[in-house]
């Protein structure tokens, strides 16, 4: 089995447990191909991603093609010889010709139940719909945006208070252990192949800013669980006094008061502030007005002098 000639495809955090997991399973792996390196923070510097940085741990050579469609990489590819191409949160789409090349198929490691949350983006939508149960699904790779024939699916909760941070952490590690497990049988010829029920897909878009603004009519729980869904990034915002101000913890307040204007802060309690919401009552806990740190709501109540029956918009 250690015999497989392992090529892997991966870019961000997400995808290091799998490649560790590899290498402690003493796979072969042959090459690791990532996304080219990209200028990062204030100076702008080019950043290895965190998958190119694990290879180079390793001792692994490291593939960077701008467009894999590219038919020097494709043919560099081709002489590898690949038995099997694992694919994790690469970032760009795989053209039949490599689809085609190993023997074994390209496996991918998605991160939701499918045929769920197809797309870019399915843990971000997964808390932001208020789900209580994700999961990883490995299959194998089609032509197709995630619409291979799956292989094995692992299931993992979602907490109330858990943001996308918190579940991505857990479904990395998850995605490896399926992803070791997904290796072995296949290369015993026993992995299962189930066909997705195309008619159940949900697709899982990509973010923008339109919907990282706070719409306050909504329910309390709907802005909860879309705050908890944007954290850590890129974070649901709202304006005060003309200014962005980021939301990053907040939970729905018991309350039996009538709302009459969503926006409207009804309460300075010990841990935050209250505001009302098209459906329900929501404290805020942490925010970050713009260009400063995070901090605690309180703090900021404080800092600023916010007060009952401002309007946050």
């Amino acid at each position: 089995m250690s015999n497989l000639r392992v090529v892997f495809m991966g870019t961000p955090d997400f995808a290091v447990p799998c490649l560790d997991k590899l290498m402690a399973d003493n796979y072969n792996v042959i090459a690791v191909v990532t996304q080219p390196d990209r200028p990062k923070g204030r100076g702008q510097k080019l950043a290895e991603s965190p998958v190119k940085q694990a290879a180079l741990s390793y001792g692994l050579p490291v593939l960077q093609p701008a467009k894999v469609k590219e038919a020097a990489f494709q043919a560099e590819l081709s002489l590898l010889k690949p038995d099997i191409i694992i694919v994790v949160a690469f970032g760009q789409l795989l053209p039949k010709s490599i689809l085609d090349l190993p023997l074994l198929g390209c496996i991918n490691v998605h991160a939701s139940l499918l045929p769920l949350y197809r797309g870019a983006a399915p843990i971000h939508w997964s808390v932001i719909k208020g789900d209580k149960i994700t999961g990883v699904t490995t299959m194998y790779m089609d032509i197709g945006m995630d619409t291979g024939d799956m292989i094995l699916k692992e299931e993992v909760s979602i907490g109330e208070t858990e943001t996308t941070g918190d579940i991505h952490d857990k479904l990395k590690c998850v995605g490896a252990n399926v992803l070791s497990e997904t290796i072995k049988l296949i290369a015993g010829n026993k992995a299962p192949r189930t066909a997705q029920n195309h008619a159940s897909a949900t697709y899982a878009s990509m973010l923008n800013r339109e919907l990282e603004r706070i719409k306050w009519q909504a329910s309390a729980l709907d802005i909860h669980n879309l705050v908890r869904g944007l954290n850590p990034w890129p974070g649901a915002y709202c304006c005060y006094q003309g200014k962005n101000l980021k939301t990053w913890r907040t939970r729905v307040y018991p309350s039996d008061e009538v709302v009459t204007h969503p926006g409207r802060i009804t309460k300075i309690t010990a841990d935050g502030f209250v505001v009302e919401a098209g459906q329900g009552m929501l404290e805020v806990l942490e925010i970050q007005p713009d260009s400063k740190r995070r901090m605690s709501a309180s703090d900021f109540t404080c800092g600023y002098g916010l007060r009952v029956g401002d309007i946050l918009e």
